[in-house]
């Protein structure tokens, strides 16, 4: 007669599922502090430096246990972090770091790059606003340099690819923002190197 006894499954069981909510707590609290992290550069916080650290920490402790390493939530919590840091180091240490320095996968890697130009589109902006032209330029030759190397890719994830989409776009919207700006540069240095005879007369 055969006998099964599935009691010490069932507490394995238990056992995962008690590991696998804690970790996703645990990738859902990595994927809130990324976006802190985001948000505290484009306001430049005072305490963006320590935010960038806090979420490394919590990142690492994301790596200490595998359960979850090939899950969506897990995965969504790398590409935010790659998001953050990259945005972060770009804006105040002017780098990119690679992916072994970050020890994420490459899907992830990518994918976070490709969200990352999203928030440069939204930092050109505000540099826009303020008249920075030759920091808008820097924005833009970095977008650029991301899209040039992912034409290198073949790329077969179609998830992968419609954000690739999105790269080209903002790139565009980037290319346009860098030469309206610089036309209103020019524009305004003539003026000023060639003031109209109506302002010599108010000056008399």
């Amino acid at each position: 007669m055969v006998r099964l006894d599935f009691r010490h499954i069932n507490k394995e069981m238990q056992l995962f599922d008690k590991r696998r909510d804690e970790m996703l707590q645990k990738c859902h609290e990595a994927i809130r502090f990324s976006k802190r992290v985001i948000y505290a550069v484009h306001r430049d916080d005072k305490d963006v430096n320590n935010l960038a650290k806090e979420l490394k920490e919590k990142i690492q402790k994301l790596r200490t246990r595998g359960e979850l390493q090939f899950s969506s939530t897990y995965k969504v919590a790398m590409q935010e972090y790659v998001e953050a840091i990259c945005l972060y180091e770009f804006i105040y240490n002017s780098k990119v770091p690679t992916q072994n320095e970050l020890y994420v996968s490459a899907p992830d890697y990518l994918s976070g790059l490709c969200d990352l130009t999203g928030e440069l589109m939204r930092k050109a902006n505000y540099l826009a606003i303020n008249g920075k032209v030759n920091e808008a330029v820097r924005v833009k030759e970095l977008v650029d340099k991301i899209y040039e190397q992912f034409l290198l890719l073949d790329i077969r994830d179609n998830e992968l690819r419609k954000k690739f989409d999105n790269v080209k776009y903002n790139l565009q919207k980037l290319e346009d923002l860098v030469l309206h700006m610089q036309k209103r540069q020019r524009a305004r240095a003539k003026i000023s190197r060639h003031p109209s005879p109506s302002s010599h007369q108010q000056e008399q």
